[in-house]
């Protein structure tokens, strides 16, 4: 099986576009559609014609470029069955234990509420080959709900959807490929380090960044083992991440959850 091909650009001001296409059957996907002119270009770059849009939530700057790309391209649109009455030009409601057929490949859907109440991730495994020779890598597409060193706000849900909703994308393979619907790394980064300071995986993760950013490349994607020992939103159960909010091990970890969200909203 051909690998799958995934195309990464910068939209809008921070939105993230990415193109999925299977060369098996020449199928081409957008996850979400953040920009209408953006979206068209990178095809035309790659000489590439849409089929299909993945959309992970309802948020204008995700869904603007769906009337003008299923206008001119007649492209199937997909999207969470939770906020059918919202996305626009929606043809496929999804839902949680879904898998949808695209080409070679099968996206899983994973309802991953807490920014928006309907927020889904689509999880693709065996997607692209992995380091180890023979092995190949998934890769989940995150939306607005986990950021590399961060999370979504917390908008229509509440902060027990969200860290349910995060858990879920932790289990998945620690080689499991992140993709973002924004580039907030760097800013993340600055938040994190206020709460676990002595976490050496987040200062290497740092210096990383702050080199792909002075060169003007993205810090994504990311293999979730890196965010699993970086990202102070999926690891409550840190010893000083807890002393530095005043809790000590009996707090539950949703509850040191909450903290950090609402600390970095005030960030």
């Amino acid at each position: 099986m051909a690998a799958l091909e995934i195309r990464q650009f910068i939209c809008r001001s921070d939105n993230f576009g990415v193109l999925l296409h299977d060369p098996a059957s020449g199928l081409t996907a957008a996850i979400d559609a953040p920009d209408e002119a953006a979206v068209r270009d990178e095809l035309k770059k790659a000489n590439l014609t849409l089929t299909h849009i993945f959309t992970t939530h309802h948020h204008f700057d995700h869904v603007a470029g769906h009337e003008g790309l299923k206008r001119e391209t007649g492209c199937i649109i997909y999207g969470p069955e939770k906020e059918r009455a919202t996305i626009p030009c929606l043809d496929k409601a999804v839902k949680e234990g879904d898998s949808i057929h695209f080409g070679s490949y099968r996206l899983q859907v994973i309802e991953t509420p807490g920014h928006t109440l309907g927020h889904v991730t689509y999880f693709i495994a065996d997607a692209q080959p992995g380091a180890v020779p023979g092995s190949r890598n998934g890769v989940a597409f995150a939306g607005d709900t986990l950021f590399s060193v961060g999370c979504g706000r917390v908008l229509e849900g509440s902060y027990a959807q969200m860290w349910n909703s995060l858990q879920k994308i932790a289990a998945l393979p620690k080689d499991t490929l992140i993709y973002c619907g924004h580039e907030y790394t760097k800013a993340n980064i600055a938040f994190a380090v206020t709460v676990e300071p002595g976490n050496e995986a987040l200062l290497t993760r740092k210096v990383e960044v702050e080199a792909a950013r002075q060169q003007g490349k993205p810090a994504l994607p990311v293999a979730l083992g890196k965010e699993l020992q970086t990202n102070p939103f999926l690891r409550p159960r840190s010893e000083q991440i807890r002393a530095v909010l005043g809790f000590d091990d009996r707090t539950p970890d949703e509850e040191v959850f909450s903290e950090l969200r609402r600390r970095k909203d005030r960030f």
